[in-house]
């Protein structure tokens, strides 16, 4: 097979609660990875659109080009890889970038090589990718590979939980026009937390996996909160507490930061509540000062996947 290409999409980690372990797949955005055999050894990344100039096509220093080294290396094979990477995500925006990238560049390797390797086995060639620009960790990765809502209960081993998502629900997600490096939003979390935040950030978290059992909406609205993470992350993002409190005044069961930020969901009841619960988001937004863009999803959308290269 000559070349191949892969799709993966954006998420939402954390969910507020779910610090470093909860994961979300979007629908419609996301990152595409075209690949293609070579002469030369080694993979090469060739080209890359959507990015301004800012990443390197050095493949050891890419995420998608580290992805797509440990997927010949997992599946055993050498050979000359060429890597097109089309940026479909804004960097540094909490919608998992740099994870989107190295899940399409390990589907697409994988495609290329005659599928080898099962999903799942694609997740720790993308970890040794994440680890070198944002830490070890697959609340990001999961869902851009499988899809869906996932619970990482560890990285190491990889042990993982698919959890269930009820009927009917749209996520409003607004992303504006800041950047929010991920080293710096890690860099203002507390080192030390106090036993009853911990507390109530763990019952926060059961009752949110409950509720997806359960399809109990209230419950899962009341369970998206988080007095941890998502106050030290607010302080760095302009308008942000105002953004969150605006989708619970226009109707969203339960909304907060979406993985390091600034991008910030809303979890609602149908289509028509997410988009008046989005564009009072981006008027909060505005109200900051910051232009905005606003993403529609139903809870339930796919992972990473092939891709028709004609399409493209």
């Amino acid at each position: 097979m000559p070349s191949v290409a892969a799709f993966a999409p954006a998420t939402v980690a954390n969910l507020a609660a779910g610090f470093d372990v909860l994961g979300l797949a979007l629908s419609g955005v996301g990152d595409t990875v075209i690949a293609r055999s070579c002469d030369r050894p080694g993979v090469h990344i060739t080209r890359i659109d959507g990015d301004g100039g800012v990443l390197p096509t050095e493949a050891s220093r890419n995420t998608a080009g580290i992805a797509a080294i440990a997927t010949l290396r997992r599946a055993g094979v050498e050979m000359g890889v060429e890597l097109e990477l089309k940026k479909g995500l804004p960097i540094g925006s909490g919608l998992g970038s740099s994870a989107a990238s190295a899940a399409a560049a390990a589907m697409a390797v994988n495609l290329l090589v005659g599928s080898p390797l099962r999903k799942t086995e694609l997740i720790e060639p993308c970890l040794e990718a994440e680890e070198h620009v944002s830490g070890r960790h697959a609340d990001n990765l999961a869902p851009a590979l499988l899809g869906g809502l996932v619970l990482v209960r560890s990285v190491d081993p990889m042990d993982f939980v698919r959890l269930p998502i009820p009927e009917d629900l749209v996520l409003a997600v607004v992303s504006p026009d800041f950047v929010l490096e991920t080293r710096k939003a890690r860099e203002v979390l507390p080192s030390e937390v106090p036993l009853s935040a911990m507390i109530r950030n763990s019952a926060n978290l059961g009752s949110l996996v409950a509720a997806c059992f359960s399809g109990d909406l209230s419950l899962l609205g009341r369970s998206i909160t988080d007095e941890v993470v998502t106050p030290a992350r607010a302080a760095l993002i302009p308008g942000c507490a105002d953004v969150i409190a605006s989708a619970l005044e226009a109707g969203a069961l339960g909304a907060s930061i979406s993985g390091a930020g600034p991008a910030v969901f809303a979890i609602c009841r149908s289509p028509r509540s997410a988009r008046e619960v989005g564009q009072a988001m981006q008027a909060a937004y505005a109200a900051a000062g910051l232009e905005s863009v606003l993403h529609l999803s139903p809870a339930t959308a796919p992972g990473a996947r092939r891709v028709a290269l004609e399409s493209l």
